[in-house]
Parts: C-alpha cells; sequence; structure tokens
C-alpha cells in the first residue's frame, strides 16, 4: 500500500492547526485572567504565538504548516520503507517441472 504524500500532510495539517486553534480559544475562555503556562510555552516554538485571537490564527496557520511537513515526511518515508514489501509480493514463482 502507498500513501499519498499530500493528502495525509493535510490532513495532520487540518487537524493540528485546529487543534491549536481551538485549545487556545477554550484557554481563553477557561482562564480569562491570564496565560496557561503551558499553552503560553508555543510562543516559544512557533513565532508570533501568543494566548489570544490573533495567536489562535497565528498558531493555526503555524500549527498547519508544522503537521503538513510532518505528515509528508511520514507518508515519504513509509512509501520508502515499504517499497521492498509490495515488489516481494508481486513475485511471480513459475512451478517446476518434476523429473521422471
Amino acid at each position: 500500500m502507498k500513501l499519498n504524500k499530500t493528502s495525509l500532510g493535510f490532513s495532520l495539517g487540518i487537524v493540528w492547526g485546529l487543534g491549536v486553534f481551538l485549545l487556545t480559544i477554550w484557554i481563553m475562555i477557561r482562564f480569562p485572567q491570564g496565560e496557561h503556562l503551558y499553552l503560553g510555552m508555543l510562543k516559544n516554538v512557533y513565532l508570533g504565538y501568543s494566548v489570544s485571537f490573533p495567536g489562535a490564527v497565528i498558531g493555526l496557520i503555524w500549527g498547519f504548516i508544522d503537521a503538513f511537513i510532518a505528515g509528508w515526511l511520514i507518508a515519504a518515508l513509509y512509501n520508502l520503507f515499504s517499497r521492498g514489501e509490495g515488489e516481494a509480493k508481486e513475485t511471480k514463482v513459475e512451478p517446476v517441472a518434476e523429473k521422471e
């Protein structure tokens, strides 16, 4: 089986980007007094990110890019390393004639 690199990249990118976005919005509603300690650490990873609505949009964009690249690489490596298994299954074996 071969994985489509672009499809896996988009799938993971959408899930991760929306996850960062929704988590940021949820933290803003749940802790209105200030930043949440662990989610605030994302500003060390994603340039321009903060626990705010503009930061949530920036996190959505960076999260999509980050996970798209990861998904693309995962699919490329999977296809590279699983290639040998698929070729072995397609090999035809000819029957051996019996000696009389």
